[in-house]
């Protein structure tokens, strides 16, 4: 599956501390990743859904990470607030 979600350590909140912050209201939109993304969840609560029916939910204290080719529908049930990094 090309969607992972973990709680954050300790370690994990102080490296994202200077990546940068995307937020959105509720929504539901299709993506693409063009580069793998990993994000920290500073607020809300969204639902992540490949092509292939796999789906994985976050919610705040959540690291996520979207691999390279993912093709995938957000939807963002509360407000999102993330930390982000490409690469």
């Amino acid at each position: 599956m090309k969607m992972h979600v973990r709680k954050a350590t300790d370690d994990d909140k102080k490296q994202t501390a200077t990546w940068g912050i995307w937020a959105k209201e509720p929504s539901e939109f299709p993506w693409e990743y063009d580069e793998k993304e990993t994000c920290y969840i500073m607020e809300g609560h969204a639902t992540v859904t490949d092509h292939e029916g796999n789906k994985v939910e976050f919610r705040p204290g959540d690291v996520v990470v979207f691999e390279e080719g993912l093709e995938c529908t957000w939807k963002i049930h509360e407000t999102i607030k993330k930390r982000y990094y490409f690469g």
